[in-house]
């Protein structure tokens, strides 16, 4: 059992057509000092999962099945209060995507800070609160005296900087980084993606990293899991998804990625097609209208989330038959 398991998590959004299965049956695992990378295309339900272990859904949003256990409590039956004064900044807290919409422009980010601080924390005074606040604008790399500036006063970086230092006020044992480098340029995104390696390292944070970019989990991340239409696809160690992909969807994410090392120039490969409908998704296998392997028992039966190897899951017919030496 690690620091953080999702276990079968579904999560539906009711709407007037009926229910989006946004997540539907997604397990995975986060360690203390090791971070777990989401990656997929969007609507995949990435942003989802994330804030269904918060518990800060949208409306409509419900988690309808599995569990969510942070140190083998689980989560899911916990109240609006207990979460609060228990969990959300404590324990677990979250970088948002893009800092300029999550920092409030009216107030200064010191008492942003403080404000979050004092909330989860109401025995910390608002001295000891804003000295941490310039503690924590050192530790990732701002200067102690700019924690009373404005979020307009920031550049863009600074700002997703400042929003890591927010999120880590209360000393949480999770951190997740939802699209940490979107908007960013290449120069300010790697100082930003470096900056987290070493939080990782420094702090022993356990780290849920969403991208769609899966140079970003290659560098930050030491397990990837691949999701595609509210279900993970593939599962395991970084190294070994990036070497040897088993999932079509996978494959195809891997081949439409260019290679620097590659000896010579080689035309990108794209999956045809497009995202399914989660409103009415697929029957059995939701890639199966986009796979070129695609099959009768892939159409008809649902693929089971199968360990391969240690640590390496996947949840396709093809890749066990494979794996198990069958012709396909």
């Amino acid at each position: 059992m690690g620091l953080l398991d999702v276990q079968e998590l579904r999560t539906y959004y009711t709407t007037l057509r009926g229910n989006v299965r946004a997540v539907d049956g997604v397990t995975f695992t986060v360690k203390h000092g090791e971070a777990t990378g989401l990656a997929g295309e969007s609507g995949c339900g990435k942003t989802t999962v994330a804030t269904s272990i918060l518990r800060i859904l949208s409306s409509g949003g419900k988690i309808v099945g599995g569990k969510i256990l942070f140190n083998g409590l689980d989560i899911v039956g916990l109240d609006e209060v207990e979460m609060r004064e228990r969990i959300r900044w404590k324990e677990i807290s979250i970088v948002f995507q893009g800092a300029m919409n999550a920092l409030n422009p009216v107030f200064r980010v010191s008492d942003q800070i403080v404000e979050a601080i004092t909330l989860h924390e109401p025995e910390v005074s608002r001295k000891a609160a804003y000295e941490r606040a310039e503690k924590l604008f050192e530790l990732v790399g701002i200067d102690s005296s700019r924690v009373g500036n404005y979020p307009h006063e920031f550049s863009g970086g600074m700002r997703q900087r400042a929003m890591i230092a927010m999120a880590l006020a209360s000393n949480p044992s999770v951190l997740i980084a939802d699209e940490p480098a979107t908007a960013l340029d290449v120069i300010v995104a790697a100082q930003v993606l470096k900056l987290m390696r070493e939080l990782k390292s420094k702090l022993n944070l356990g780290m849920i990293l969403i991208t769609h970019d899966l140079s970003i989990i290659a560098e930050v991340c030491e397990i990837c899991a691949i999701m595609y239409a509210g279900k993970i696809a593939e599962y395991g160690n970084v190294v070994t998804i990036f070497k040897d992909p088993l999932h079509p969807y996978t494959q195809g994410l891997m081949s439409a990625f260019p290679s620097i090392n590659a000896k010579e120039r080689m035309r990108m490969v794209s999956i045809p097609g497009a995202p399914p409908d989660l409103l009415d998704p697929p029957n059995a296998c939701r890639f199966n209208p986009r796979c070129r392997h695609a099959k009768d028992i892939c159409r008809s039966q649902d693929p089971p989330y199968t360990e391969l190897e240690k640590g390496h899951f996947v949840s396709c017919h093809m890749a066990v038959a494979t794996y198990e030496g069958k012709k396909w």
